[in-house]
């Protein structure tokens, strides 16, 4: 699937399966949502108080084992980290927190969309403003250094951890908690959801699919070949929502959306330059760390905790809108972002491409 027919093919068959999703159960708009998932996750197992918003979602599971069982499969598996972990927790964290203020990471930004929420509009447009940004210190030298190889131990401890989490769904002990309405009460039958979520996370791991890295390509190298894949999302799960009438063109009435188009685009922004600075939106991330990089796995841990921060201290949004907490809280993220991604300009990385301009 090395070229644009394969991941093509890879976006409308995730397009299809997210709406289908939706059809035996998920919410709205919501067939797959890592930033909404990972939340009801962080719920499930007691990290937030939440009751709305609390299930180990097996969509995620499944795509880290699936992207782990393809990098396999093709040989790609690689065990390394060590690159500025706190950093990458951190901004874990800051990746959630504006998504749960827009209410969905890019993947369900395009799902709003393919449901007819227009309001996905101004999230999209802070998403590229938030790459843009990215990319700016991208080419002043950012960097957050380089990762090591480790044993394989370590590469497959985050994995693990995943289907410890499946057994934990299945097993439903007492101390796991499960929402009795709201999002978190309605998902797609548990074995149903693994499948889906097996079968994308192969399809991601082998095609790269990511939407930060898909606007990124296209600013920097007028590369479309990522973004083609969330094109195809976006086609395929709109032809799919119209034909099982889910789809709803519109602003108002949206499923687990607000109308406040400008903290739609600042949550988003948040989110898009913390993206660009861990390399790769929150999906990528989750297949990474499938992969074997453990430099993934905690900045998903990190946005585990940026959930249960988010909902503890009010900072996600709802359908009412955004909260104060979170509309502060933004503001003092971009600025700590700003700090980080100064911080981390590597005066030697500038100088190596001036001697490498010279020298082309």
């Amino acid at each position: 699937m090395g070229n644009k027919k394969g991941i093509i093919f890879a976006g409308a068959l995730m397009g299809i399966l997210s709406v289908a999703l939706v059809k035996f159960g998920n919410p709205l708009n919501m067939g797959l949502c890592i930033a909404c998932f990972l939340r009801d996750i962080a719920g499930g197992v007691g990290l937030h108080r939440a009751e709305v918003v609390q299930y180990i979602r097996p969509e995620v599971i499944g795509l880290v084992i699936g992207a782990l069982g393809m990098a396999m499969f093709s040989r790609e598996f690689d065990a390394k980290g060590g690159s500025s972990p706190f950093t990458r927790f951190f901004l874990g964290m800051v990746v959630m927190i504006g998504a749960l203020v827009f209410l969905g990471c890019p993947l369900r930004m395009v799902l709003r969309l393919a449901g007819g929420d227009l309001n996905a509009i101004f999230g999209i447009a802070g998403f590229v403003a938030g790459i843009l940004l990215g990319i700016a210190f991208l080419n002043k030298g950012f960097s957050l250094k380089r990762s090591y190889r480790l044993s394989a131990a370590e590469g497959y401890l985050f994995p693990a951890v995943m289907v410890a989490a499946f057994v934990l769904l299945i097993a439903s002990p007492s101390f796991i908690f499960f929402s009795k309405e709201g999002p978190g009460s309605m998902h797609a039958p548990v074995m149903m959801a693994l499948a889906v979520g097996l079968v994308c996370g192969a399809l991601s791991q082998k095609t790269r699919l990511c939407m930060v890295g898909g606007i990124r390509d296209v600013v920097m190298f007028k590369d479309t070949y990522l973004i083609s894949g969330f094109l195809s999302i976006l086609v395929f799960a709109t032809i799919g929502n119209m034909a099982f009438g889910f789809f709803n063109l519109g602003f108002e009435g949206q499923p687990v959306a607000h109308t406040d188009a400008f903290w739609n685009f600042m949550g988003m922004l948040l989110a898009g330059w913390g993206s660009v600075l861990l390399g790769g939106c929150p999906l990528r991330q989750l297949i990474l760390a499938g992969e074997g990089s453990t430099d993934s796995a905690v900045a998903v841990m990190g946005m585990l905790m940026g959930a249960a921060f988010a909902h503890n201290f009010g900072l996600a949004s709802s359908p009412k809108g955004p909260t104060p907490n979170g509309k502060i809280s933004v503001i003092i993220l971009l600025a700590t972002v700003l700090v980080i991604a100064f911080m981390n300009i590597q005066k030697s990385s500038v100088s190596e491409k001036k001697g490498d301009a010279k020298i082309g």
